[in-house]
């Protein structure tokens, strides 16, 4: 496979991760995709921000986030999100400082 059909697989790949999280998978909380997985819908914000400013694009954190969101991070939190209990905040805390601190 040549580089650029590769590229354009995994790009198509991603963008369907990010719709079904977007439309098909609007029940399943950040906090549990962190603590299952070592990552969450802000994550892969942020990792698209990141690569946007590296090559020189500007993007703010709320305008990555609506692209994963499909809307703003406040009309989300509002339809889907939902109050974490004292296990998943706690899983959360360790998942967030072993996926997030540490690689900072």
């Amino acid at each position: 496979m040549d580089e650029q059909t590769q590229i354009e697989l995994e790009a198509a790949a991603f963008r369907t991760l990010r719709d079904h999280l977007m439309t098909q998978r609007t029940d399943v909380q950040n906090i549990d995709m962190m603590n299952l997985a070592g990552f969450c819908r802000n994550c892969l914000s942020r990792w698209y921000q990141e690569a946007a400013n590296a090559r020189g694009i500007e993007m703010s954190k709320d305008e990555a986030r609506e692209i994963f969101y499909g809307m703003t991070m406040a009309e989300w939190k509002a339809n889907y999100q939902t109050d974490a209990n004292a296990e998943q905040q706690a899983a959360f805390k360790t998942a967030f400082d072993e996926n997030v601190t540490k690689k900072s």
